[in-house]
């Protein structure tokens, strides 16, 4: 497999975010003897699919070809005709796909459809598997576990405290910016009651380009304040992601505190951490968490900087 084909398929699925929902983001490229003959990428529900537009680019030079996918082509016909059989009409002789679609009930059917069609198929691995399945992993959680992808979000100081004595904010400027645009690109913020008492928090993305901002949550126990803008979910938190699932939440930028972290954690509805650790030392004040019942081990560390914070990332639930 080239790999740098695949590379690119996974740029063009980009120019489709934040227009896709609530499908996947998906890119597609063709090749021919080397050569780029087509390229594509899904930019709207309902719209033609990355493949489709791939070898209508490619036209008659798709024959031999090898199609290179960043998700596996779907086998069944919703708004859109099957892309597998686009393919195999097209007379492509190999297919490379960055996953196989999570979905129950069509996981590998795309593939098994090229299969009997004689079509050679390649299913990535390693690293390049990974991006593929990370870039859409809001997606995946939502179709196979019936949930919104859980991104619990926490700013801490270096001795691990989640206030400042005398401060209303922990991170720095750059660090406030991102967790505006995380809000942006997520379909739901939610925080716990403790936290709407203390601060009474807006949760919405504020001077960053959004496109339409993200429902705003509050979980626990009434009342809200008087003209709070957020919605209260007070049911179990299984049942209140499912019904979040249900209205069409992928995702879910969590920013509660110390115990609703906690609560999350205990019940397995974490997928993803995202720390900002700032350079002070507060001293006293709770922990980022309040409590777990069991260590978990996280995987996929990784650290980058953040104006004078530094961001550390890390999966409990690798997509």
């Amino acid at each position: 497999m080239t790999t740098s084909f695949l590379e690119r398929a996974l740029e063009l699925a980009e120019r489709g975010r934040g227009t896709t929902h609530p499908n996947p983001v998906v890119g597609a490229v063709v090749v021919a003897a080397g050569e780029v003959v087509g390229e594509g990428w899904h930019e709207r529900k309902g719209g033609p699919h990355a493949e489709i537009v791939a070898l209508g680019a490619a036209g008659e030079r798709a024959r031999g070809a090898t199609a290179y996918v960043t998700l596996e082509p779907c086998a069944h016909r919703g708004t859109t005709p099957p892309c597998a059989d686009a393919l195999v009409e097209a007379g492509v002789a190999r297919v490379v796909v960055g996953q196989i679609d999570p979905n129950p009930g069509v996981d590998g059917d795309g593939l098994e459809r090229l299969r009997a069609s004689g079509i050679e198929v390649e299913v990535a691995e390693g690293e390049l598997a990974f991006r593929s399945r990370q870039q859409i992993e809001e997606w995946r959680t939502w179709v196979a576990l019936e949930r919104p992808f859980v991104t619990y979000k926490v700013a801490i100081t270096l001795d691990g405290r989640v206030s400042v004595p005398g401060s209303r904010w922990i991170s720095g400027e750059e660090s406030r910016r991102l967790v505006h645009v995380l809000r942006a690109h997520s379909d739901a913020v939610g925080v716990g009651m403790g936290t709407v008492r203390w601060d009474n928090p807006r949760l919405d993305a504020r001077d960053v380009p959004v496109l339409e901002q993200p429902r705003r949550i509050a979980f626990g126990k009434g009342p809200l304040p008087e003209a709070s803008p957020l919605e209260l979910r007070s049911g179990s938190l299984r049942e209140e992601l499912e019904a979040l699932a249900a209205d069409g939440v992928q995702s879910l930028l969590l920013e509660g505190g110390p115990t609703l972290a906690a609560a999350f954690l205990e019940d397995d509805l974490v997928d993803k951490l995202l720390v900002f650790v700032a350079p002070t030392l507060s001293g006293e004040g709770a922990g980022m968490l309040a409590g777990l019942p069991r260590p978990l081990h996280l995987r996929r560390l990784e650290a980058r900087a953040i104006g004078e914070d530094v961001l550390l990332q890390a999966y409990v639930h690798e997509p």
